[in-house]
This record gives C-alpha cells, sequence and structure tokens, in this order.
C-alpha cells in the first residue's frame, strides 16, 4: 500500500458562514497626540447619548432590538453585561435600565467571526461514553477567522461509525459570547457559556491582551491525569499581532473553560501538543520550538515548561523546510501515535505521521517517508494555497478520522485504519 492510499476522503466539507454572529466588546480612544485636555471618547459618547430625550432614546431602543432580538438570544443580558464593564469609565452616572443597556450596546459590535475562513480543526470523543459502542460522539474545534484577520474559537458536534458514516451536527443560528470571570491576577480567566444551548453556539474570542489578533489553532485533547481525574485540555497560540506564545485552556465542563497562559523558556511558541496522560510521571508536551525540528518536552507542573529536546528533524523532501505536530499523540498498542506536518516546496504543506515508543516517547520508531495527505490539483488555491493541515484526530477500534484544512480556508474529513497506516512507515 502507498502512503497516499492509507486515507480516504469523505465527500463532507465546513465552509465559513458569514451569518453566523457573536456580540463582542468593542472599545474606543483617541490617539495620543489628540486626547489631552479633552474628555475620553468613552465619555464622549456616554454624554452624547444622555443629552438626547428620552423620546429618542426609546426609538434607538426599539431600533436596537428590532435589529438584534432576531439574531442573538438573551441580547438584553450581554448588553447591561457589557454596561457593567465599562460604567467606570463613562464619567456619568446612568440609573435606568434602559439608558445602560443602550450605552452597552455602543460598547460593543456584532462580529462575524468565521466570515473569512474555518480550519485547522480539532477533534475529541465526547466524556462519558462507551469506547465499544459502534458510534463516538465526538467535539470537533475549528479556528474561525472574521474581519481584521482576527481568529476565534469555535465549534461542532457530530459522531462518526469508524467507518464512512461521519455525522456533523447542523451549527446553531446563535453565537454566544462567554462571561469572563477574570482570576486573581491577570495571568487567567476562567469562560462562563452557560447560556449556550449547543456547543456550536460557543465561540472563544481575544480576551486576553497576548490574543489581541487571534485565538489560533486550538489542540484539544481528552486527558487522564494519574489520579483519575478526566477533562479536555487543549493548548492554543495567542497572538497579540507582534508576539505569539503558548496558552492553555482547561474545560471544567462544557460550558466553563480556564484560560491561562503557560510559562517557562518553552512556551513563546506556536505548535505545543499535550500527551493525553502523564509518562513516567510527568508532564509531556511535543512542539516546534526552533521553527523546524519536532521536540520532546517534559515538566512536573502543567503550566510550565522550562526544557525540551529536538526528537525529529527533517529527513525527507516533503519536509525539509520545517515539521510540527499536527494534534496530540494518540496512545495506541504499538505506542504513541503522531500526526505530523511537513513544509516543503512553495511552502506546501502535507499530513504524515510516526510511532513514538510508550514508555520513553523520545525514541522515534518509525515515521511515514512519503506524506499521507497533501494539496491534490483541485485544491492547491485557498485563502492560503498548497495548505493541508490538522490540528488532532480521533481514535475508534483502530480507526482514524481524520479532520484537516485546506488552503487554510475550510475543512475536510478523512478515515483511514491503524493498521494501514503502520505498514507504511519505515
Amino acid at each position: 500500500m502507498k502512503a497516499a492510499d492509507v486515507f480516504h476522503t469523505l465527500d463532507i466539507t465546513l465552509k465559513p458562514d458569514p451569518s453566523r454572529t457573536v456580540i463582542r466588546p468593542f472599545s474606543f480612544n483617541y490617539p495620543d497626540a489628540f486626547s489631552n485636555g479633552r474628555p475620553t471618547r468613552a465619555e464622549a459618547v456616554a454624554a452624547r447619548l444622555m443629552a438626547l430625550d428620552p423620546a429618542m432614546r426609546q426609538r434607538i431602543l426599539d431600533l436596537l432590538h428590532h435589529a438584534m432580538r432576531t439574531r442573538h438570544r438573551n441580547v438584553d443580558q450581554v448588553f447591561l453585561r457589557r454596561f457593567e464593564e465599562v460604567k467606570d469609565q463613562l464619567g456619568v452616572t446612568v440609573e435606568a435600565s434602559c439608558d445602560r443597556l443602550l450605552i452597552g450596546a455602543y460598547f460593543s459590535q456584532e462580529y462575524a467571526f468565521e466570515s473569512a475562513a474555518l480550519f485547522n480543526p480539532s477533534i475529541v470523543p465526547v466524556p462519558d461514553q462507551d469506547p465499544d459502542d459502534d458510534n463516538i460522539a465526538f467535539i470537533l474545534s475549528l479556528r474561525g477567522v472574521g474581519e481584521g484577520h482576527v481568529s476565534s474559537v469555535t465549534f461542532r458536534s457530530g459522531s462518526w461509525d469508524g467507518g464512512n458514516g461521519l455525522v456533523i451536527d447542523p451549527p446553531s443560528s446563535q453565537g454566544v459570547p462567554p462571561r469572563v470571570e477574570k482570576g486573581d491576577d491577570d495571568g487567567w480567566v476562567r469562560l462562563c457559556s452557560e447560556e449556550s444551548q449547543d456547543i456550536s453556539e460557543t465561540v472563544i474570542f481575544p480576551i486576553l491582551p497576548s490574543q489581541r489578533q487571534g485565538v489560533e489553532d486550538l489542540r484539544m485533547v481528552h486527558f487522564t491525569d494519574h489520579d483519575g481525574t478526566q477533562s479536555i485540555i487543549g493548548t492554543y497560540t495567542a497572538f497579540d499581532g507582534r508576539e505569539a506564545r503558548a496558552e492553555l485552556i482547561r474545560g471544567i465542563d462544557l460550558r466553563t473553560y480556564e484560560m491561562r497562559p503557560l510559562a517557562g523558556a518553552m512556551a513563546a511558541y506556536k505548535g505545543m501538543a499535550l500527551f493525553p496522560r502523564r509518562v513516567d510521571g510527568r508532564f509531556v508536551m511535543l512542539g516546534r520550538q526552533d521553527n523546524e525540528n519536532i521536540w520532546l518536552l517534559r515538566s512536573d507542573d502543567l503550566h510550565c515548561w522550562e526544557t525540551g529536546e529536538i526528537i525529529m528533524r527533517p529527513k525527507y523532501p516533503w519536509e525539509f523546510v520545517q515539521m510540527g505536530n499536527c494534534g496530540s499523540p494518540i496512545e495506541i498498542d504499538e505506542g504513541w501515535l503522531v500526526f505530523t506536518h511537513g513544509v516543503g516546496l512553495v511552502r506546501g504543506y502535507c499530513v504524515g505521521a510516526c510511532l513514538l515508543d510508550k514508555d520513553d516517547p523520545s525514541k522515534v520508531l518509525a515515521r511515514t517517508p512519503s506524506p499521507l495527505l497533501f494539496p491534490s490539483a483541485e485544491q492547491r488555491g485557498g485563502y492560503v494555497p498548497n495548505v493541508t493541515y490538522s490540528c488532532g484526530a480521533l481514535l475508534h477500534k483502530r480507526r482514524v478520522l481524520l479532520p484537516y484544512a485546506i488552503g487554510d480556508e475550510f475543512s475536510a474529513f478523512a478515515v483511514g485504519s491503524v493498521d494501514d497506516l503502520l505498514s507504511v512507515m519505515v
């Protein structure tokens, strides 16, 4: 069997949908050169609004409700919550609930979070289901890109029968912003999405200053700790427009998450992926700290990563420029199965795989000399041409479901068997 024949692509794709929007914070200031000796822009906007007569304010409120209530559930609560966030910036006391709601709306924006692209998928099984069932339910995360090339995380749910029977549940028309609770310091926040009635309604958009330009490429893993505690953990890249760093999100449940940065010398880089359990008592990650090779990182602290070593270097032409992981390792009888990406000619991204030793994952037992998935003639276009990429795969009874992105624009799916995959490794 050839490597290119291991996976069978399904006739299912997920494409950007500009009709899906979420209400997110909107802030505005004067340029520094024009800010001295005058009220802030927040104060100016509040003053203009409160100077209107009550009848006009009511008319504006009616227009707001007509536009927003048809597209967003509980929109009044969202705007009132936003007022609470900005009220100390206004320079005026606002008593009436309707006026508070209006001010909250002026400091909010409707954002089409997946209008330009929907790509780099990751996938995990839904917790607490029988692994012997014929169908496995899953959660799929995707990187949505909207106005200003800002990246957010959006979700889908679905089920898979181990073969060609893949079902992606239709997404809700709603996009629900999380309620943000800050931690004891500026390093972490809790995101509460209790208003989401479906996982597809939850949208994680940039919240911390480190994420101003995007929350990118979430790599989810169903993690089981040594005491049996299970949780969905994801590593992602936070990008502020100039610098990137690794951060971590842990699902307390499917509606509440804690988000915090990672610390240590190995953390200021893209593409980190956590193993689904400790190895030899320590947390373990994969990364590409030097932008060329695959690294193995070990730590006693989930949130601090100081040291690492190179375990896999470019060897074949399709990976001569760069290598990296395509999500967290998958534990199989033979070892740790890792999907990889390689960058070669004309910055083309292809997907391969390797097998790491189960007891010592620094040992590479085998790898694919040829790519498993690569841009076909029909798939070379897109927002970023010549890219095939994934942030994670799903294992079910020795079968693999691999969601992958095409051209940094939309997502597709492929299925294959572990035995066929191992047979093309050397």
